[in-house]
């Protein structure tokens, strides 16, 4: 699918939309999804889950997390590197229950709930999912590892001040997690992510811009227009496409736009992810007109009306 702004990684996955400042678009949405993990019985009483395509390691390493890339080849989700602040990153932390997650927002659909992110494992997971999309196409580079390392070290920073600083926007990420009776760590429940910024115009400005190419604006914001929701880093895991995740975490994202008080929210899309529009089409998107104005380019503007 497509969404905006900031640019990530997947465990085990692949993006919906819009990856990132670079704007990077997935061309391909849905995909088989894998058979569901057993129950692994660990030391301390904990038990850890592990997916088909989320594997244990066979050689040792010093990096905790599992992920499965998209070659379905094992790979480790390292720990930030160089942490520009202090995390509390615990990669064998159990994932709380549906009762226990003080979620504002939150839907419930099939064996999956969609929800805002309350812990750093599960920002990390959505970065770690952003990053690994990213260089998907670059799966036979030999610096691969280290450059989506980097990516979700940055990613992961980054969304956690976005999220908590809430001056003048309200900026929120929200996951979609396994919810089932199995007992999983915050690593092996994490499927799906989106961002959703809620914000008034800035001065000059009139709709959102493609990421990366933002014009410079007054960080001056126009209260007296209405407030707009924006889009962003739409990511499914591999595994876990086609069962609705994307079209779930988008609807909650839009009720939480409209509680906030906006009264649009817009994405960006390549115009040749055909799939990914499809999928916005049918929610109710549409393609906004700039007047004839020429797309600078093949993003286009989709946005949806939260009057109604």
């Amino acid at each position: 699918m497509a969404t905006g702004a900031v640019a990530p990684p997947p465990l085990a996955g692949a993006r919906l939309g819009f990856v990132g400042a670079r704007g990077v678009l997935h061309r391909r949405v849905f995909a088989t999804p894998m058979k569901d993990e057993p129950v692994v019985s660990t030391n301390n009483r904990e038990e850890e889950t592990v997916t088909d395509s989320l594997n244990v390691a066979k050689k040792k390493s010093s990096l905790p997390g599992l992920s499965s890339s998209l070659s379905n080849k094992i790979t480790v989700t390292p720990t930030p590197l160089h942490p520009a602040e202090p995390s509390d990153l615990r990669f064998n932390r159990l994932r709380p229950s549906v009762e226990e997650s003080d979620c504002k927002y939150k839907r419930l659909f099939g064996c999956y709930v969609a929800r805002e992110a309350i812990m750093d494992e599960e920002y990390w997971i959505a970065a770690w999912l952003r990053a690994e999309h990213r260089y998907e196409d670059q799966s036979g580079d030999r610096y691969v590892e280290s450059f989506k390392r980097k990516f979700a070290s940055q990613e992961f920073h980054a969304l956690k001040k976005r999220c908590s600083n809430q001056v003048g926007e309200k900026y929120t990420c929200f996951v979609a997690v396994k919810n089932d009776d199995l007992t999983r760590t915050v690593v092996n429940s994490v499927v799906g992510t989106l961002d959703v910024c809620v914000r008034h115009p800035l001065h000059g400005e009139k709709y959102p811009e493609e990421p990366g190419n933002s014009p410079f604006y007054a960080r001056i914001y126009q209260p007296h227009q209405p407030k707009f929701g924006y889009l962003t880093n739409v990511c499914v895991a591999k595994y876990a496409r086609r069962q609705g995740i994307a079209t779930n975490m988008l609807l909650l994202a839009i009720d939480a736009a409209r509680f906030n008080g906006a009264e649009s929210i817009y994405i960006h899309v390549h115009k040749d992810n055909l799939p990914a529009r499809r999928l916005y089409d049918h929610i109710g998107f549409k393609m906004v007109d700039r007047n004839g104005a020429r797309q600078p380019s093949d993003l286009c503007l989709l946005s949806f009306s939260l009057k109604h």
